[in-house]
């Protein structure tokens, strides 16, 4: 089973004060210039194990996890290039295809003919 972040929190605070109290036990009986003992020694070292487990269990969640095999794609192999197309014939020519087609600027002209010739005429058509 896993050791949990918060009990190692708690390790460790624990750990401190037992270090703080050798550490101050030391300094009252021999002196603060005295080499730590073999108590302070551990205490310090189990200490920094805690805080080095501590670490890697916070950077444990931050590293990528395998993606289950359902959620993977298989890559697809390139598609091959196709080949360029052949350039079509020009279509021909629209004039050459109408033949005699009026246009309408054509038929307009031809059209204001027809009422000016109507308007002359003696005898009147129903469109004038």
């Amino acid at each position: 089973m896993p050791i949990r972040t918060a009990s190692l929190t708690n390790q460790i605070h624990k750990n401190g004060a037992r270090l703080h109290l050798a550490v101050q036990t030391r300094a009252r009986s021999q002196g603060a210039d005295q080499p730590p003992s073999e108590a302070e020694q551990a205490l310090l070292e189990e200490r920094r194990e805690l805080k080095a487990a501590k670490a890697s269990l916070q950077a444990q969640p931050k590293a990528p996890k395998p993606q289950p095999l359902w959620m993977t794609k298989e890559a697809k192999a390139p598609a091959a290039p196709k080949a360029p197309r052949a350039a079509k014939e020009p279509k021909a020519a629209k004039a050459a295809t109408q033949g005699n087609k009026p246009t309408r600027a054509e038929k307009l002209t031809k059209k204001a003919d027809s009422l000016e010739a109507a308007k002359k005429a003696t005898k009147k058509s129903a469109k004038t």
